[in-house]
């Protein structure tokens, strides 16, 4: 589920609603209520309260910030508008609507849910649908990169023609229906829960008739098309995308250009693991309990707690992560902001530099011709250059 129902932490497990809930995708259970006795968790909501607002402030500032000037960018350069860079202003758009939910979070750990059902169900879906619509769209540029590297030349990152267009609309509509389907169960089923304490929580509640092995699957299917899917689909295909780097030319500038290429995969895929993993690890251990209820001790229901907390806000971090690797690994990047800070009248030290630093980029053209004739041709915007 999102964000809400990781910290709704009560005084006792019949206010926790079952404490696997504090997972960002776990639901209320209804008959998790008379198995436990009173657990305080004051402290843990306390924690909460503290420490959740501080992280959400920071990755909305920094996030709206790096995003912005990612799509401000993208839709300034006509030749940037290949596939992959459609894949990336839909990334960054995605993680501005999810950035845009964050305050709600934040006042309502702190607080408490004081506006509403259907603003609750609103934000809780827009979260889960932006969340898992930047995970796929991070796969989906991953098979780009991959397809363009083992076609020579892929016909799906050429800016121009009917074709291309209607394909770049249809990936986009793919990839937001599915993530609009991910977030229908939080739509329908989160709403907002008073508890005896008086505290008011945005939280999806399971039907009490619902099977333990429906919700079970439920949340494995989260698990698995949110994290497992797109990482192993970005594993596979950077895999093969680094290889091919390693057996290329290893003499002069396409040297320093192909390993420059190369510590861009791996910073990306390194950072999605560094983010999600922790969080996604957390989320199927609460899975687990769904399953089997061995989670019995409050100290060990306050860590998980408090391990959820840390890790989502770490996978949230995510949001503004990227527009970092864009702008300060990726040469290609830079090149096009220092033209943009030039256009609208920056000094000749940012002329200087977009002429001193040399775009990161694999030209994938055929592979019969020259690298001489490769590199004259990179700036053909037909060209499918490797960029993050």
């Amino acid at each position: 589920m999102s964000l809400h129902s990781e910290y709704e932490l009560y005084e006792n497990y019949d206010d926790l609603d079952h404490y696997n809930d504090s997972s960002n995708h776990s639901y209320y259970d209804e008959d998790f209520e008379d198995h436990y006795s009173v657990c305080d968790k004051s402290d843990v909501r306390s924690f909460a309260g503290l420490f959740l607002p501080v992280v959400y402030t920071i990755v909305l500032v920094v996030g709206l910030a790096g995003n912005s000037i990612v799509v401000f960018v993208y839709l300034s350069q006509k030749r940037l508008r290949t596939l992959t860079g459609v894949l990336i202003i839909n990334l960054a758009v995605a993680d501005l609507l999810l950035l845009f939910t964050l305050p709600f979070w934040a006042a309502d750990a702190v607080n408490g849910w004081e506006i509403g059902v259907v603003a609750c169900k609103i934000t809780s879906a827009l979260y889960t649908i932006n969340f898992s619509c930047s995970m796929l769209l991070l796969a989906f540029i991953s098979v780009d990169r991959y397809r363009a590297l083992s076609q020579g030349s892929s016909i799906y990152s050429r800016p121009s023609g009917n074709k291309q267009r209607r394909q770049k609309l249809l990936l986009s509509l793919l990839v937001w229906t599915a993530a609009f389907v991910f977030g229908l169960p939080d739509f329908f089923l989160t709403t907002v829960k008073q508890h005896s304490s008086g505290h008011k929580s945005c939280r999806a509640v399971y039907p009490h008739s619902m099977a333990q092995a429906t919700k079970a699957t439920l949340e494995i299917l989260e698990v698995s098309l949110s994290f497992l899917l797109p990482f192993l689909v970005m594993l596979f295909c950077y895999y093969r995308v680094g290889k091919t780097l390693s057996q290329g030319a290893t003499t002069g500038m396409r040297e320093v250009r192909r390993w420059k290429a190369f510590r861009v995969l791996i910073a990306v895929v390194g950072v999605f693991l560094l983010t999600q993993l922790p969080y996604n690890i957390v989320k199927l251990i609460r899975t687990l309990d769904i399953i089997y209820t061995f989670v019995t001790n409050c100290e060990v229901s306050k860590g998980l707690d408090r391990a959820t907390q840390v890790t989502e806000s770490l996978a949230l971090t995510h949001c503004c992560v990227n527009p970092v690797l864009y702008i300060f690994i990726g040469s290609s990047f830079k090149v096009h902001v220092l033209k943009i800070a030039k256009r609208y009248g920056q000094t000749g030290k940012n002329h200087h530099h977009e002429h001193r630093q040399p775009a990161v980029e694999i030209v994938l053209k055929s592979q019969t011709r020259t690298n001489s004739n490769a590199y004259s041709e990179s700036d053909n915007e037909h060209t499918s250059s490797f960029t993050i």
